[in-house]
């Protein structure tokens, strides 16, 4: 999985991009780890890898100083990046996130602890106080067999709230890898139907709004 991409553009993205400054990675690690650069011996390989496995631990620990002693200002500039750069940090955020998942499978402490934990010091350290707790809740539940039929009955008489999450996001992925499926089709009608939707959302915002002024009064 590490050696490859789902992506047909990956190779020119912001992520591959030959000259991108130094991270955890430097740029002859990831010409490494992408296959660029092959004149490697195995002795080489192997301290390579080394290198790459303590210059990954020793980031995990900087977390640490990052989150307790990095200014506001900067870790908001760090999450702000360049309009045409967001979908590549969008990707690289949600990527770390399954390198963790993947990475602390068997660890002693359980994914889903560190991350409500994790929550809830970033929580405490917006109400600067430790009095602020909340609850988070992370399930891994895999999609299985749906009734076709049943959603597309669902579908058929406009019952939207009765269709699951794991309806919807089966469903969806049926769709797009049935023969019938045309993206750019669907794309077309769907932004026709989108600004109608919008107004019909709208709509009913405002006649709610309306109907709380009334009762209020």
């Amino acid at each position: 999985m590490g050696e490859h991409s789902d992506e047909p553009d990956a190779e020119e993205s912001l992520a591959y991009s030959a000259d991108r400054g130094r991270g955890i990675l430097t740029p002859s690690d990831r010409e490494f780890l992408l296959g660029r650069k092959t004149d490697y011996t195995e002795h080489s390989k192997k301290q390579k890898r080394n290198r790459i496995r303590r210059r990954v631990r020793n980031a995990i620990l900087d977390f640490t100083i990052l989150f307790e002693h990095l200014e506001d200002r900067d870790r908001e500039t760090v999450f702000d990046p360049d309009a045409d750069a967001r979908d590549a940090y969008t990707r690289g955020i949600t990527d770390m996130l399954a390198f963790l998942h993947l990475g602390t499978m068997g660890y002693y402490t359980p994914f889903k602890h560190m991350l409500a934990q994790g929550v809830n010091k970033a929580e405490q350290e917006l109400a600067g106080s430790d009095y602020r707790m909340v609850t988070v809740d992370f399930n891994v539940d895999p999609v299985g067999q749906i009734d076709v039929d049943e959603v597309i009955d669902k579908l058929e008489f406009g019952d939207f709230e009765e269709i699951t999450d794991e309806e919807l996001r089966a469903f969806a992925r049926l769709l797009s890898e049935s023969d019938d499926f045309s993206a750019t089709s669907l794309r077309s009608d769907m932004k026709e139907q989108m600004s109608e939707y919008i107004e019909e959302v709208y709509a009913a915002a405002e006649q709610r709004d309306q109907r709380v002024e009334e009762l209020n009064d």
